[in-house]
């Protein structure tokens, strides 16, 4: 018999503040893609539409958030 193993909550499961979205989208993504609260908070005002309330779900906004995050020029990331 093949022992089951215990379902473990992902983390995309749970609902995050800014911080750690910040924080487990910096775990997953190589160094160019890492991103800064500044980052986030315009990203949050350049794509409203996608924010219904302060829940900052992994499996919602991190594909927009880095398909946002590729668009911007060198300049912009850090200004």
């Amino acid at each position: 018999m093949i022992p089951r193993l215990k379902k473990i909550s992902k983390v995309t499961e749970q609902h995050l503040n800014k911080e750690q979205f910040l924080e487990v989208h910096n775990s997953l993504s190589p160094l160019k893609l890492k991103a800064t609260i500044f980052l986030l908070s315009r990203f949050r005002i350049e794509k409203a539409t996608l924010f219904k309330d302060d829940n900052w779900s992994i499996d919602k906004l991190r594909r927009p958030f880095i398909f946002w995050l590729t668009s911007l020029s060198s300049d912009k990331k850090k200004v």
